[in-house]
């Protein structure tokens, strides 16, 4: 499960779903960390940022992390320190081949789905029933399953991949 980073969203993912691994979104964690850095350094600290999450084993991303910390330490303490207290979340995606990590690095997709609705729903104050505001919510994800022509790259590469590291749970049915 991809999440951006709200406190107590894993913990209670996992309440409910004690399987689930969680893999907090890179993304956000990119624009948490920037935002402590100076416009002047922002190209290269996120360049530098970059060899982290693109590394290829964990152990290559935290030496990149403590080379960044070299690097940057100094003066932009509290954003790498985020890196490292979120790392347990933020590595996940390290125990799996490139084709999977380019699924799950991100909650951008999801964030994209979530925004359609609510353009929707927002220019009506009230619903007459619940029922009418089912029916609208309905209508627009139909409208937005429409517009996902775009097949993901290497689909039978990922589903087979998917299907070695949860193997138990697809046969359950439980994805």
């Amino acid at each position: 499960m991809i999440v951006d980073g709200l406190t107590g969203f894993g913990e209670a993912i996992k309440a409910a779903f004690p399987k689930t691994v969680i893999q907090r979104c890179i993304v956000h964690q990119i624009r948490n960390s920037t935002k402590y850095v100076s416009y002047k350094h922002l190209k290269e600290f996120t360049r530098d940022l970059k060899s982290i999450y693109t590394a290829a084993t964990e152990n290559e991303a935290l030496m990149e992390l403590d080379r960044l910390d070299t690097k940057w330490g100094d003066k932009y303490s509290i954003a790498l320190k985020s890196w490292r207290n979120n790392w347990d979340e933020l590595s996940t995606f390290f125990q799996y081949p490139q084709e999977v990590r380019t699924l799950i690095y991100t909650t951008n997709t999801i964030e994209s789905y979530n925004r359609q609705p609510h353009k929707v729903t927002k220019s009506r104050a009230v619903f007459p029933t619940d029922e009418s505001l089912l029916k609208m919510l309905y209508l627009a994800t139909v409208d937005i399953t429409k517009k996902w022509t775009q097949s993901i790259r290497n689909w039978a590469m990922v589903l087979a991949q998917l299907s070695i590291y949860f193997k138990d749970r697809i046969n359950e049915g439980i994805f």
